[in-house]
């Protein structure tokens, strides 16, 4: 856990000192994921400054502070903010949904997912938590030393989960982490996906999102386009890995094959229990294993294991995260 408050520039610096070395650790990572040198990375990361810039002035102190606290060099942290984009490397699986209304037990919403990635990630996960000073709203996310927004929840119940997309040409706009982050500082589902609409993607991903008010929703992102799915029922989402929308759905090529095979699992252990769904059923669904290894709780599958997860209660500002697969792994219960 690394606690930040303060000004954009003064929670970088705090993020930095406290995970320099984990951040040092990221950076070497990111090389091992593409055999390229950081110095070329860190020059490619910076095309992507410019659109960061414009999508929020205070995400770049946040970077400065975190270059100083950390003592990399500004392009380096950067880096750290685009590394899906930088590099060209997937961003693994995962299996996410969000519920509300009749879905639920007491019709309060509930939001998550599985986090699919390789194992080396979990050598430099954090949760990080923010207390801006400047009304932004607090923060808590799963994320990973250095990097600034990944999947959480706010204190307005806002969360955001996502799963990779396939197959889609790289467009000029804004990588996902500093959209991750955005997306954690508005106070409703409605502001999320006005923030995707207004500053366009520059590859594929899909968000799953909930809110405090009971809102819930996904959209799948393309560069420069966005579809809302809306599923057979207004109370539930569920995602995996392959497109869904019927505007997108010519884009599917298969990418990852067992991702329709956990999608129908994952429909069919939630309608089972329907409206009845709890906590602790989702964590039991995320420990799921028909498909082994490509099952819900993934174990090699493709190179990628569900090195953590999440179920939000949004609109009792609890976010429970788990180290380690759903069959495995520890759960802890925090207050946002």
């Amino acid at each position: 856990m690394i606690e930040v408050a303060g000004s954009a520039y003064e929670m970088g610096y705090q993020h930095g000192v406290a995970a320099g070395e984990l951040v040092q650790r990221y950076l070497v990572w990111i090389e091992r994921l593409t055999g390229k040198l950081r110095d070329a990375l860190a020059d490619s990361a910076m095309a992507f400054l410019p659109h960061i810039e414009a999508l929020s002035p205070p995400m770049v102190q946040e970077i400065h502070g975190l270059a100083d606290g950390a003592q990399i060099s500004f392009e380096e942290a950067v880096l750290c903010q685009v590394r899906a984009e930088t590099t060209g490397v997937g961003e693994g699986g995962c299996t996410a949904f969000a519920l509300v209304g009749e879905a639920t037990e007491d019709g309060l919403p509930l939001a998550g997912q599985n986090q699919d990635l390789e194992p080396e990630y979990s050598d430099v996960a954090i949760l990080l938590r923010v207390r801006p000073n400047d009304g932004r709203p607090r923060a808590l996310m799963f994320t990973f030393a250095g990097q600034l927004g990944y999947s959480g929840m706010n204190e307005h119940g806002v969360a955001t989960f996502t799963n990779a997309l396939y197959n889609f040409e790289s467009r000029p706009g804004l990588p996902h982490y500093p959209l991750k982050r955005v997306m954690l500082e508005q106070r409703t589902v409605n502001q999320c996906i006005d923030v995707l609409r207004t500053h366009p993607a520059c590859t594929a991903r899909n968000i799953v999102m909930a809110d405090g008010e009971g809102s819930i929703a996904d959209v799948e992102v393309r560069p420069n386009r966005i579809v809302l799915f809306t599923d057979d029922r207004d109370c539930w989402r569920i995602h995996t890995n392959h497109y869904i929308a019927t505007e997108f759905q010519k884009f599917e090529d298969g990418t990852l094959p067992d991702s329709p095979c956990r999608l129908d699992r994952m429909r069919d252990l939630i309608g089972q229990h329907w409206g009845r769904i709890t906590v602790e059923h989702l964590k039991s669904f995320l420990s799921d294993h028909e498909g082994d290894p490509a099952g819900i709780c993934r174990h090699g599958a493709d190179g990628m294991y569900s090195i953590s997860g999440y179920v939000a209660e949004p609109a009792k500002g609890v976010l429970h995260v788990r180290r380690g697969h759903g069959c495995l792994g520890s759960w802890h219960a925090y207050a946002v």
